[in-house]
């Protein structure tokens, strides 16, 4: 199969490369997938499971990306839950060859279905950005209907997910970004737009909850704004910020087959748009992936037409 392949960690994205790889096979609780589309997360190269396996061993070259959309050719032992011809999506294990080849092998608990309204493209653009944005918000931020949220970056591919999330859930959100940002982030639903190279991040008063996409500084300022008792959500990695008696969580998004279901309902049901900046095929994923010029949205590589 053609796949592309990742040698160099320090070439990042310039070392990727187009070649022929065999076939997965599939393991116990496996299923093979024919990818039709699959997404990539810009910083994933520098990410250890990408290099090593859990026994901190290299393991490369590998084949990045971890969304996919496809249909399933092959189920391994004791795999249940999911079909030969079943169109599926998901999220794929850190630490296992990834999505931007024609087929994978992944574990079965890792995918959702795919309704036959939902292009493969879209649903490939769902599982990172979808989940991360509904693990923040409910399962760490707890987050409540007539809250207030301040969510960093909302013009982006996370926080545009995260500011639909909020608002359907009856939240009061104020979106963060550079200026040429706003109206993308007004659009995706903030009520409010803060422009953080011009604007005062202070002077917004007191949220219930900070989603963060920053880390840093931004982080830091950011649990000053929270109320007694509010949460700083983050994920950028550990961060000493804490609002004032309240929580600071910062977490890895996992995968989740009935979190993929409700995301993907509510994108059939039009409350929940994604954020899709370029799409490529496969024989182009190398050159987009190293554009000269920083792309809005998520890159989707359509592996088949």
């Amino acid at each position: 199969m053609r796949a592309i392949v990742v040698m160099d960690q320090t070439a990042g994205t310039a070392g990727m490369k187009l070649v022929e790889r065999p076939e997965p096979q599939a393991a116990i609780n496996d299923v093979v997938v024919e990818v039709h589309a699959a997404g990539f997360t810009w910083d994933e190269l520098t990410w250890p499971p990408t290099w090593t396996n859990r026994q901190d061993r290299d393991r490369a070259p590998s084949i990045p990306g971890h969304e996919l959309a496809g249909v399933v050719t092959a189920l391994g032992y004791g795999t249940t839950g999911l079909s030969v011809g079943q169109r599926v999506f998901g999220l794929t294990d850190w630490y296992r060859d990834g999505t931007l080849g024609e087929y994978i092998a992944v574990e079965a608990r890792n995918l959702a279905p795919l309704p036959g309204d939902v292009d493969f493209t879209v649903g490939a653009s769902l599982p990172m950005p979808g989940l991360t944005a509904w693990q923040g918000l409910f399962q760490h931020g707890r987050l409540q209907s007539g809250q207030s949220v301040l969510v960093h970056g909302a013009a982006g591919v996370v926080g545009s997910m995260v500011t639909q999330l909020a608002r359907e859930n009856g939240a009061y959100v104020i979106g963060t970004g550079r200026a040429a940002h706003r109206e993308a982030a007004l659009d995706f639903g903030a009520q409010e737009f803060v422009d953080l190279e011009n604007d005062a991040l202070e002077d917004i008063g007191g949220v219930d909850l900070v989603f963060d996409v920053f880390g840093g500084e931004i982080a830091k300022r950011s649990a000053g704004v929270i109320r007694k008792g509010g949460t700083l959500v983050t994920i950028a990695g550990p961060t000493e910020a804490r609002p004032t008696e309240g929580l600071s969580v910062d977490f890895v998004v996992e995968s989740d087959r009935s979190q993929l279901g409700e995301i993907v309902q509510r994108v059939r049901g039009g409350r929940l748009r994604t954020n899709i900046g370029t799409i490529a095929p496969l024989d182009e994923a190398v050159a987009a992936f190293n554009a000269p010029e920083r792309r809005s949205g998520k890159t989707i590589i359509r592996v088949r037409p």
